[in-house]
């Protein structure tokens, strides 16, 4: 990719949004060449972003903000009359979930009723939020404007280099000259540029998410098979990898699927696919194997703490290594992680924890106790359970962390750490599907 400061074709854009998909989406689109600006209607984070704040741990975020404000390339306003003059508007306003599954379009809608009276008329729209399939033709019908489908396809803790290495763009539209104005946003990026109408690209977001979520619960309900027949579901999932027709990613067996993305994509896909007339039942049946996951993981910890899985976890101290809801980010949405900490809590275990990547401030109140060292959380526990597979957590000093624990029992609901090493080290090791 040749040096963004000597394009040619530099375009004004503006970006509604400066959540996590716009925030990145903005810096990185600053980092192409573009002229950018981004939009918030939060003062204190568009004062904090102006300074170089980045209020999100993803890597190389920071340095890209910096960069983009320094060289003039990277503005941050709440003023959406500053787009007036932009060539392409970015929406990246957040749909969360809403009544029944369906994705809540208020703020989504607001952004685009304001943005009518202000964009020129040559302005084109594309839509990088995740909406439900038919939006983008409803935003160009109230925009009067063409409207293009640009789904993103990040993965947090790896955003940045998603955006600047895609393995896909996809551009929904209808208008030719709008798709080409959205493609010129990526000049360079050595990715395939699949082009389509938009509707295609809307189903594409959530047919690609949602296909996640039923890879991970198969193989989370694959390992439980496992334990039952005696197999190992780390061979079994080494040897499925070597599948080309099946692929490497999402085959280690964890406490659930979380995050912002694939609870809240697999329950408006689910809706839309309800309101179709069709019965989506397999990735119905990966959601409920997902809440059944958590129960899996709470009957594990009774069976390794008390030796019974109906075991009573009243007023047990248990160590929990982990609440993100994925290593590499300060995320707790939906976190996994925290789901089975809520079933702990209800059964009456008490609960600290430690995360490399999340504050203290930032964890459910009530459910656990975050701590800022790692002995803390296993000084006179019944047992540690291991939710969130951070790398770090291989090196930590299992010896010292046996001797502190009232018993030495791991329950590694990643499969992480190495079981022959934290058994040298005093702990009685469980993990999944082994």
């Amino acid at each position: 990719m040749s040096d963004p400061k000597e394009r040619r074709d530099r375009l004004t854009v503006g970006v509604v949004g400066t959540g996590y998909v716009g925030l990145t989406s903005a810096a990185c689109l600053a980092r192409l060449g573009h002229q950018v600006t981004g939009v918030d209607i939060d003062a204190a984070k568009v004062a904090a972003l102006s300074r170089g704040e980045v209020p999100i741990a993803e890597p190389g975020l920071d340095t890209l903000v910096a960069e983009g404000l320094g060289d003039g390339r990277l503005t941050f306003t709440t003023d959406l009359g500053a787009l007036s003059r932009a060539e392409v508007v970015v929406l990246c306003v957040p749909t969360p979930t809403g009544p029944e599954g369906t994705a809540d379009l208020r703020a989504f809608d607001a952004a685009v009723d304001s943005l009518s009276t202000i964009l020129t008329p040559s302005c084109v729209v594309a839509v990088k939020s995740t909406v439900p399939v038919g939006t983008t033709a409803r935003t160009e019908h109230v925009l009067n404007r063409p409207t293009v489908s640009n789904p993103e396809f990040l993965r947090e803790g790896h955003a940045v280099y998603d955006f600047l290495n895609p393995d896909r763009i996809v551009i929904g539209a209808v208008d030719a000259d709008a798709a080409d104005r959205v493609a010129a946003l990526y000049d360079g990026l050595p990715a395939p540029v699949l082009r389509t109408d938009p509707a295609s690209s809307e189903l594409a977001k959530y047919a690609s998410n949602a296909f996640l979520a039923v890879k991970v619960s198969y193989v989370n309900v694959l390992a439980e098979l496992c334990e039952r027949l005696g197999a190992d579901i780390a061979d079994v999932a080494q040897a499925m990898r070597l599948d080309p027709r099946i692929g490497s990613a999402f085959l280690s067996p964890g406490p659930g699927w979380g995050g912002s993305c694939l609870p809240k994509d697999t329950r408006a896909l689910l809706h839309t696919a309800a309101e179709a007339g069709v019965d989506f039942a397999v990735l119905a049946d990966a959601v409920a194997a997902n809440h059944h996951q958590h129960e899996r993981i709470v009957a594990k910890v009774r069976e390794a703490v008390t030796g019974s899985a109906d075991g009573t976890l009243d007023g047990l101290r248990l160590g929990l290594l982990g609440v993100a809801f994925k290593a590499g980010t300060d995320d707790v949405r939906e976190s996994p992680a925290l789901a089975v900490a809520a079933r702990l809590a209800e059964a009456g275990a008490v609960l600290t924890g430690y995360d490399p990547g999340v504050n203290r401030n930032d964890c459910a109140a009530g459910v656990v106790q975050l701590v800022d060292d790692v002995t803390l959380v296993a000084k006179d526990a019944a047992g540690l359970v291991l939710l969130t597979e951070w790398p770090e957590f291989r090196d930590l000093d299992w010896a010292q962390l046996a001797d502190l624990t009232d018993r030495a029992t791991i329950v590694d609901t990643r499969n992480l750490l190495d079981p022959e090493a934290v058994t040298r080290a005093g702990f009685a090791y469980w993990g999944l599907g082994r």
